[in-house]
């Protein structure tokens, strides 16, 4: 079976089940593991490279407003690898290529190959949905005993963060956009519920939105969370010392306290695959004063990162 996967998670499902050889293109952000980096891209972006969030952000509303595509199939090399399996998403236009624009790209291709390939749309919003989109692309590959093993050891981690008993629940922000700022949502409320936390704008399966920093002040939360969707650590980590020196958020609690903290979202919370259980597992070190210094979570002060 030839596969290919038009955005992060799909990939790293796919790599999970044990099919990471059958895959012979990935998007153009899949980076884990390492080994689909030097995989042909199948996909590019529309929007313009080295731009700031502010400006990202711009040129993202402009393209939904004007209805175009902000990615781009490239339906020469699909018509060349000839795959069997396409994975794509179905549940944010912005984050990677959507359904519908995967199928209109393959009803262009010749009609033998059209009509061979399979479609298969991940749009978990939760974590037992996130289990269900394993097993959809289980069944599409004939992995279902390698799923079954998989889940079991996720739901085992998963109940295990949860049966944890917290004294004190931190209120969380979670932010998954630095300017202008956006809530996480989807599976983040889940994830920060899990590890013993109170998200206190996100909710368990809803999208993701934006709010002002008034909103914000408002709610005052404990710690904040960095974890801009796209980005690793290190961008997250000049995202939150850039609250220091907002006048619209240094006078928050968590600011002046010292109580912010960026991660690596592309590894750990943008992406619906396995690793948000990691995730989950960092952020109940995070609340418990237990994560100090690690390679994907770092404290940000208004100096340094700790």
């Amino acid at each position: 079976m030839r596969i290919i996967t038009l955005l992060p998670s799909a990939t790293e499902i796919v790599c999970a089940l044990g099919l990471g050889d059958r895959l012979v293109a990935v998007s153009h952000e899949c980076d884990f593991p390492e080994r689909v980096k030097s995989l042909p891209k199948a996909t590019r972006s529309n929007i313009s490279a080295g731009l700031s969030p502010t400006e990202v952000d711009g040129q993202v509303v402009q393209a939904v407003e004007e209805g175009k595509a902000l990615y781009t199939v490239d339906s020469d090399l699909l018509a060349t690898l000839q795959p069997d399996l396409i994975v794509t998403q179905g549940l944010c236009d912005v984050c990677a290529v959507n359904y519908e624009t995967l199928q209109e790209t393959v009803k262009r291709l010749p009609p033998p190959l059209a009509e061979a390939i399979e479609l298969v749309s991940l749009e978990g919003t939760s974590f037992d949905q996130i289990l269900g989109d394993i097993e959809r692309v289980a069944r599409a590959t004939q992995a279902e005993a390698t799923a079954a093993t998989l889940i079991q050891d996720l739901r085992r981690r998963w109940q295990a963060l949860r049966s944890r008993r917290h004294p004190a629940k931190p209120r969380v922000l979670a932010l998954e956009w630095p300017d202008p700022p956006y809530f996480g949502g989807h599976w983040v409320p889940e994830m920060i519920a899990a590890a013993g936390g109170i998200d206190v704008m996100g909710s368990i399966g809803i999208d993701s939105g934006r709010c002002t920093w008034k909103e914000i002040s408002e709610q005052d939360p404990d710690v904040i969370l960095l974890i801009a969707c796209g980005f690793g650590l290190d961008r997250n980590v000049e995202f939150a010392r850039q609250l220091y020196s907002r006048p619209d958020s240094a006078q928050l609690r968590a600011v002046s306290e010292q109580r912010v903290w960026a991660c690596d979202a592309n590894a750990f919370f943008s992406r619906p695959g396995p690793r948000i259980v990691d995730g989950a597992e960092m952020l109940q070190a995070i609340f418990s004063n237990g994560a100090e210094k690690r390679p994907n979570a770092l404290r940000v002060t208004g100096t340094a990162a700790t």
